[in-house]
């Protein structure tokens, strides 16, 4: 309990910082690297581009058609608020990182329009066959 009241402590912290992410970002982000961990079957560390995939995967999974518009409700229009997400998250020693972690690894990764975009026609389509 200590742990989930010293997690949202930061993200208030880190809000009252940098206010461009609503705090459910923040959670989001620690929901889809469980995911992610679960998926590539890992405990710790995950590169920025697999935690990228899994958030792609999760993302849709959680939200479906909805998935972009509620990433920009949280402020999350690009990849590269992801590593802001993440490394804001570093910053406060709630997440770590290795000397090869950079921002850089989540930049321009995928558009947004392009993998959220057509959420809903895909599976419509998918439905159909």
């Amino acid at each position: 309990m200590a742990k989930q009241k010293n997690f949202y402590q930061a993200v208030e912290e880190i809000c009252a910082r940098d206010n461009r992410y609503k705090p459910d970002a923040y959670e989001f982000i620690i929901q889809a690297l469980h995911f992610t961990q679960a998926k590539l079957k890992k405990q710790g560390h995950v590169t920025g581009r697999e935690l990228l995939e899994g958030i792609r995967e999760f993302v849709i999974e959680q939200y479906g058609p909805m998935a972009k518009t509620v990433l920009a409700h949280w402020g999350i229009i690009k990849t590269q608020d992801f590593g802001n997400l993440v490394f804001n998250l570093i910053d406060k020693k709630m997440l770590s990182k290795t000397d090869t972690d950079s921002i850089d690894d989540f930049r321009d990764i995928y558009d947004f329009e392009v993998v959220f975009g057509n959420v809903l026609k895909d599976s419509v389509i998918e439905g159909m066959e």
